[in-house]
């Protein structure tokens, strides 16, 4: 076999393996009626929780090999909710998100690592506050399911520990005896629930020209 065919039948192999891998990959776009993306940072002894009420993204994954996972998210900054508006209003303030200048939040994957068929590692990058840092989430696949309205749906969730004063959000006031008044580290906890995407048609095969 002469080398030239050698290299188009490997060459024909890798995109074969290629085109089978992208194949078993699927798409689940965030559904934010069955989602949460949470919070929770210290005041004074106690945690206050909150969240973000509207964004979108996607998980691109081959649910046999979430080594394969390929996470995007959005959130609207302006969003933000604690529950108490006033205190909502200071954390929309330059004081600490700053909204008007920085109207979103982005998490991008740059690769994750599979601890199991269920769990993984999942590193990314996160902007926020107009500060661009990498960040590690320790992410669990719930598991997948039809639904009762003829589609497909996964489930995740996902936690990381961030300092808020690494983006720079860092209103901070000391009180007697140098404790702060709100702390510096932020649990985030996401619960997401994803609709699958219909997979795209197959592009037609150009037939090779003869020779």
């Amino acid at each position: 076999m002469s080398l030239r065919r050698v290299s188009s039948s490997l060459a024909l192999g890798i995109l074969i393996s290629a085109g089978a891998a992208s194949a078993a990959t699927e798409t689940y776009t965030i559904d934010p009626n069955h989602s949460t993306v949470g919070f929770s940072v210290r005041h004074f002894f106690s945690k206050v929780p909150g969240r973000f009420t509207k964004y979108e993204g996607t998980i691109t994954l081959d649910p046999k090999n979430l080594s394969t996972a390929v996470v995007s998210v959005t959130i609207d900054a302006a969003s933000i909710n604690t529950g108490v508006d006033d205190r909502d209003s200071d954390l929309r303030s330059a004081n600490f998100f700053d909204v008007a200048k920085y109207p979103t939040i982005t998490f991008v994957s740059t690769g994750v690592t599979a601890q199991g068929p269920r769990k993984a590692t999942v590193k990314g990058n996160l902007t926020m506050h107009g500060v661009t840092k990498p960040v590690t989430l320790e992410a669990e696949v719930l598991g997948f399911s039809p639904d009762p309205w003829g589609g497909y749906r996964g489930g995740f969730e996902a936690r990381t520990l961030i300092n808020r004063m690494d983006y720079g959000v860092s209103w901070s006031k000391t009180v007697e005896g140098g404790g702060l008044v709100v702390g510096n580290e932020v649990d985030i906890v996401l619960d997401i629930e994803g609709t699958r995407e219909a997979p795209k048609p197959a592009a037609p095969v150009t037939p090779a020209p003869k020779k």
